[in-house]
């Protein structure tokens, strides 16, 4: 799933092509993708897009009249591309935005199941919409983060992927930033002592704006992840074998040396969790 770094970049680089031209139509969008129904995406044609901009892992494209707010939200399988005119594309997009002059932003989901959604909503409505999300993650500091973790004692993995409690980290930046601040994804975010809420709080920063960096050169994930999905491979730290526990919905990547003191942490739908 794409997650803040992904995101900020793709924000950056569709602001300002977005805002060139006026939509000449909005839609079709697939049937499974468009939230909304009032107003209708034809509500859009002939506005201008004021640029593209971010809240956690959804896109925002509000009008220049400041009447409409398009909000993109990828989910796991969904992409944005933007087409310069004459460019070719899908031919059956999830969604398309096409500008006069012949350009195009298209939303893709690769897979069967369609779960990136858009919504055409008022700006009062989008900020009903996002009320739920939790403070951005980079530059939260340790302050602010100190507040959340004393605020919902759980495992520290689960809770940095909370969207209500921190908005723009997933299950990937959750394992990098894990093992850059040297905590075990399982540790309690209630019994951090302080060196470690600020390690972690440096971790969340310096993993995410390294993510954000190498994104908008273009860097593909085996160049970006250093923790996850490298079970095996020699951690870029100690060269101890990453290691991991699979979930049904995620899996959590980490070093045993650098993070959990040489244990290795075990499923517990199979064993007893090792803390």
């Amino acid at each position: 799933m794409p997650e803040l770094p992904e995101m900020e970049a793709w924000r950056r680089a569709l602001d300002e092509p977005v805002r060139t031209f006026p939509i000449e139509q909005a839609g079709p969008a697939h049937i499974a993708t468009l939230k909304t129904f009032e107003p209708p995406l034809s509500a859009l044609d002939g506005r201008r897009l004021a640029g593209a901009a971010r809240r956690g892992k959804r896109l925002l494209f509000p009008t220049e009249d400041g009447e409409l707010v398009l909000l993109v939200h990828l989910m796991t399988a969904g992409r944005l591309r933007y087409l310069a005119p004459g460019e070719k594309g899908p031919k059956s997009p999830a969604f398309r935005l096409r500008f006069e002059g012949g350009a195009e932003l298209m939303l893709t989901e690769a897979g069967s199941k369609k779960r990136a959604g858009v919504w055409l909503l008022t700006p009062e409505a989008a900020e009903e919409e996002l009320a739920h999300l939790g403070p951005e993650a980079l530059g939260l500091g340790a302050d602010a983060l100190g507040e959340i973790l004393a605020s919902d004692s759980r495992r520290l993995h689960s809770l940095l992927r909370d969207q209500r409690a921190i908005a723009g980290i997933g299950r990937a930046w959750a394992n990098e930033i894990l093992h850059h601040a040297q905590l075990s994804p399982y540790a309690l975010s209630g019994d951090l002592v302080p060196a470690q809420l600020q390690r972690l709080a440096e971790a969340i920063d310096a993993e995410l704006s390294r993510g954000l960096e190498l994104r908008e050169r273009g860097a593909a994930d085996n160049r970006v992840y250093r923790v996850h999905k490298k079970l095996a491979e020699p951690c870029y730290v100690c060269g101890t074998p990453i290691a991991r526990v699979d979930y049904e919905e995620h899996t959590v990547y980490y070093c045993p040396d650098c993070q959990t003191g040489g244990r290795v942490l075990k499923d517990r739908r199979l064993s007893k969790l090792l803390k």
